[in-house]
């Protein structure tokens, strides 16, 4: 293709200074063209083939094809006033951003807050072998983006044999210091205008999130299959659709530290995700400019590997005391059962207060503008329901998931596009069941 786009632009030349005639000129120009639809073609094809294991590039291109590129309008700060500037910007993201931390004012202290990192009881330090850092080094996936060391995953799998060793070197020395590199606990923001782990006893079957095997695709097929095999018997059904406000940045830490000590994480985890959390800083980019670092005073953070596991973690005993069915992905719950009798009515309540009590006790909060009821089925007596002094607002229609769920338990050409793991087959297995 490079050869024949170069000699059509020697044949333009040569048509300048009249050396060719037209005729001639436009043959190799046609020929051009249709060699570049072809060649496009062809490349739409493979990104389209192969979007399933390189996501990022096949969105690549496609953003490169809009004509409206995304940007940050202009935002108001805290006295009033509209900022246009790239660094007014991502100041003023910064301070939004660093007002939801909940800090660390909890009735939960961890024990490994006074514990010396040598004092485990006299279990073994934790090692990191050489051939275990080279298994995941070999194994990155090349089409992610490159990470805050900005090294390309594609480089650190080509270097495997040689950066294995000073890896795990250091892994195993951090490990066993309890120390985590400053480096390590710095993250940068890009604003966009959307906006031990396996063990059932500590993440539960409800939770659907940040889980192997498991998505938001089994998550509504799991939950929506109880709902509608008691609708079809005829049964009433309530849904209630929670939103808990904030939730991976309002995490405490000393709650989260105390809870991986009471599912009995070792000393040496423990401490190593305390001294993770703590000096943890961020900033803000836009455009390429930066806002000044801040305190991430709580939460976990979004977009590692490990924040979404002490997630999972935090609010896996949501659960506990629960009498009807709640369903978890993520931070997205919502709670269903029967409510043919004013029993059924009474139990749901008091699942709502239980869970009002869990935020209250884990310093979490339920954004209750955007809870909402989904009364299903004929006859329902569609009662009122409170989260703490709060009447939760019913609504004919609401999204779960990426889906449109709506009274009728209709989700028919009612596909979003937020949820790229939903597909119309996944719909169409759903309205079956």
């Amino acid at each position: 293709m490079l050869v024949k786009l170069k000699s059509k632009k020697e044949m333009h030349r040569q048509w300048k200074q009249g050396r060719v005639t037209w005729e001639e000129h436009r043959d190799i120009a046609l020929l051009c063209r249709d060699g570049v639809r072809k060649a496009k073609a062809w490349l739409e094809m493979n990104l389209a083939r192969d979007a399933k294991n390189n996501k990022k590039g096949f969105y690549r291109y496609v953003s490169q094809k809009r004509k409206v590129k995304e940007n940050v309008p202009p935002l108001m700060n805290k006295n009033g006033d509209l900022v246009s500037t790239d660094e007014e910007k991502a100041e003023v993201l910064n301070n939004f951003f660093a007002s939801v931390f909940s800090g660390n004012c909890s009735p939960h202290p961890s024990r490994v807050n006074g514990q010396h990192v040598g004092d485990q009881g006299g279990k073994a330090s934790p090692t990191v072998r050489e051939d275990q850092v080279h298994d995941h080094l070999r194994n990155l996936n090349i089409h992610k983006s490159m990470g805050p060391d900005e090294m390309h995953p594609g480089v650190l799998r080509e270097l495997a044999d040689v950066v294995a060793k000073p890896l795990s070197m250091i892994f195993e020395k951090s490990c066993q210091s309890g120390e985590v590199p400053g480096d390590w606990k710095k993250e940068t923001l890009h604003p966009s205008l959307k906006k031990h782990m396996e063990d059932r006893e500590v993440i539960r079957d409800s939770q659907h999130g940040f889980t192997k095997s498991i998505s938001c695709l089994t998550n509504l097929m799991a939950f929506y299959e109880g709902v509608t095999t008691s609708v079809d018997k005829g049964k009433a059904m309530d849904v209630i659709y929670l939103d808990l406000c904030k939730a991976f940045d309002r995490v405490p830490h000393n709650i989260l530290l105390s809870k991986l000590e009471r599912y009995g994480f070792d000393g040496w985890t423990v401490w190593w995700i305390r001294n993770w959390s703590d000096g943890h800083i961020q900033r803000v980019a836009v455009n390429g400019l930066m806002s000044r670092w801040r305190s991430v005073t709580s939460g976990v953070p979004q977009g590692s590997v490990l924040g979404p596991v002490l997630f999972n973690i935090f609010i896996s005993n949501i659960l506990s005391e629960i009498e009807y069915t709640l369903s978890k992905f993520a931070d997205d719950t919502k709670l269903s059962g029967v409510v043919d009798t004013p029993e059924g009515q009474d139990a749901i309540q008091r699942d709502l207060d239980k869970l009002e009590k869990w935020a209250c006790v884990n310093l979490m909060r339920f954004n209750k503008a955007k809870c909402r009821i989904l009364y299903l089925a004929w006859g329902n007596p569609q009662f009122q329901y409170r989260l703490g002094d709060d009447v939760i607002e019913s609504s004919p229609v609401e999204k779960d998931l990426g889906v449109l769920m709506d009274e009728k338990l209709d989700m028919d050409e009612k596909l979003l596009t937020n949820c790229p793991n939903v597909s119309m087959h996944m719909v169409t297995v759903i309205v079956y069941f």
